[in-house]
């Protein structure tokens, strides 16, 4: 790493940013950039990246949007007596979630919001590049981890579109982890397209979607015919609210039934049901029940359970996708970053959906921007 790399300061902005995973990202960046903990599930921090110029961890100075007000080192206490977090890690790392949150601006739009959508935009925008002249940061980027919003009806923009076009108009790139709108709107994705900046998305591909993208080839690549793909996923926390509401949760199966139509080259019978469990908090529980047939047509059956942290299995993607998007603009490489693909459900672009496929774009995307492909 060049020294003039290691002064660097770039910009992480974060849409939802008193969220679980928000505060589990900033959390976590501190402790990995201290050596208080590994960088477990951190791909960017694995040998094929190490020469790709990534910015450096100590070089990410957080930011954000967010329409609640408990405060950073709050929300992680909350977090740790969860479990989510390490018991201490919110005090051995309180400066950073005190500088972070120092940083989080009004959200909205807000209940009786007088202002029109591009007013919202230009608002937003201004506190985004007010981040960046402050911090006298070099570049930043557009994270959104934002609670799922249902899909639009009708031509206005939703919440997310206003962020990923305040993000386009400050001159960010942008990533949408989330299986929200953002610049899947007719409006945003034109500007995206005409903008330079480059952009990525959508919805993180973090427990039962990241299996079904394994097994999904796998059954094809043995030629095993899968008849009936049925899953359960139970959750809390923040998003599990959200996807009680039934249009949320359409958006958000959408992105799994898609790697399997595309894994298998047909979608099966069966659909996915998202439960809404207040008292699991912020962990999750996934069940698939998949029933195929073998040689001579006798039936089987394969059944998996997952069970995780939403907030620790996303947050070390939400890290990889900012340092790797922030290399990706200072290379000057614009348009939508599908050998990111490997991170989402619903990827931007054409490209494989396939995990193994997508680990390899992926790899090769890390020798590109460090110019050797």
């Amino acid at each position: 790493m060049s020294a003039s790399l290691s002064r660097t300061r770039v910009g992480v902005w974060l849409i939802g940013a008193r969220g679980s995973v928000a505060t589990t990202a900033v959390a976590g960046c501190a402790a990995v950039a201290a050596g208080l903990h590994p960088p477990t599930g951190m791909v960017t921090e694995t040998p094929p990246f190490a020469d790709s110029g990534l910015p450096p961890l100590t070089s990410l100075v957080f930011g954000g949007h967010d329409t609640v007000d408990c405060p950073l080192p709050k929300r992680a206490e909350v977090l740790a007596a969860g479990g989510v977090l390490p018991h201490g890690l919110p005090a051995a790392v309180a400066a950073e979630l005190n500088a972070a949150d120092a940083e989080i601006r009004p959200g909205g739009p807000a209940p009786g919001e007088t202002r029109d959508p591009g007013e919202l935009i230009d608002a937003f925008a201004a506190d985004i590049r007010d981040f960046v002249r402050r911090g006298r940061l070099e570049r930043a980027v557009v994270v959104n981890v934002a609670s799922t919003e249902p899909a639009p009806d009708g031509a206005a923009l939703p919440p997310s579109s206003l962020y990923a076009g305040a993000a386009l108009r400050a001159g960010c790139g942008y990533v949408n982890f989330t299986p929200s709108t953002g610049l899947h709107h007719p409006t945003t994705a034109a500007e995206a397209a005409a903008s330079g900046l480059p952009y990525a998305g959508r919805d993180g591909k973090t427990g039962q979607t990241l299996l079904r993208s394994v097994l999904g080839p796998m059954f094809a690549q043995r030629a095993l015919a899968v008849r009936a793909w049925s899953g359960t996923n139970l959750l809390g926390g923040g998003d599990g609210a959200a996807l009680a509401d039934p249009a949320a949760a359409a958006a958000k199966n959408a992105g799994k039934e898609r790697v399997l139509a595309d894994t298998l080259g047909t979608a099966p019978q069966g659909e996915v049901h998202i439960d809404d469990v207040p008292a699991l908090g912020d962990w999750k529980t996934a069940w698939d029940h998949v029933a195929f047939d073998g040689f001579l047509g006798t039936g089987m059956v394969l059944q998996t359970i997952w069970q995780g942290c939403d907030s620790a299995l996303a947050a070390p993607l939400v890290l990889d996708l900012a340092r790797l998007t922030l290399r990706a603009q200072e290379l000057k490489i614009a348009g939508p970053l599908t050998d990111l693909g490997f991170y989402f459900k619903d990827p931007v672009g054409e490209g494989p959906s396939s995990l193994g496929e997508q680990c390899t774009a992926l790899v090769r995307f890390g020798q590109r921007l460090r110019g050797t492909a």
